[in-house]
């Protein structure tokens, strides 16, 4: 007498729909990733050991080529401060995050200084840690 039934249940799991939705969103990922940066320049910032703070209201970044960018629209050295004083008008406690890549003179990196100095907004000087 033969008690066995002639269908079988296969125990084993296959793995291969896994794997296609695990390089789905591998994929997903790799072409989102760029867009997400919430800051499009590419800069090489100079090292030191302290932190800086991301609350900030305004950007400013130097990048090698001595071009401004406030956020990320480039703007003339010369409309640097009208700029900055009407972007951040009416801001409490205004705050400046200022971005300079490492090769970057240091007089253009003060003349920042100087425009947040002189319209008393709170200067953050970007760093990348050691």
């Amino acid at each position: 007498m033969n008690l066995r039934g002639r269908n079988k249940v296969s125990a084993t799991f296959s793995m291969s729909s896994m794997t296609d939705i695990v390089f789905l969103l591998l994929v997903f990922f790799l072409l989102t990733s760029p867009v997400v940066t919430p800051e499009a320049l590419d800069l090489i910032l100079p090292k030191a050991k302290g932190k800086s703070t991301n609350q900030h209201q305004l950007s400013v970044s130097i990048n090698d080529q001595l071009q401004f960018y406030v956020n990320e629209d480039q703007i003339s050295e010369a409309n640097l401060e009208s700029v900055l004083k009407n972007r951040l008008k009416g801001i409490e406690n205004p705050t400046i995050i200022l971005r300079a890549e490492q090769n970057v003179p240091v007089d253009k990196a003060v003349k920042v200084m100087d425009i947040a100095n002189k319209n008393q907004f709170k200067i953050i000087l970007a760093v990348k840690p050691n």
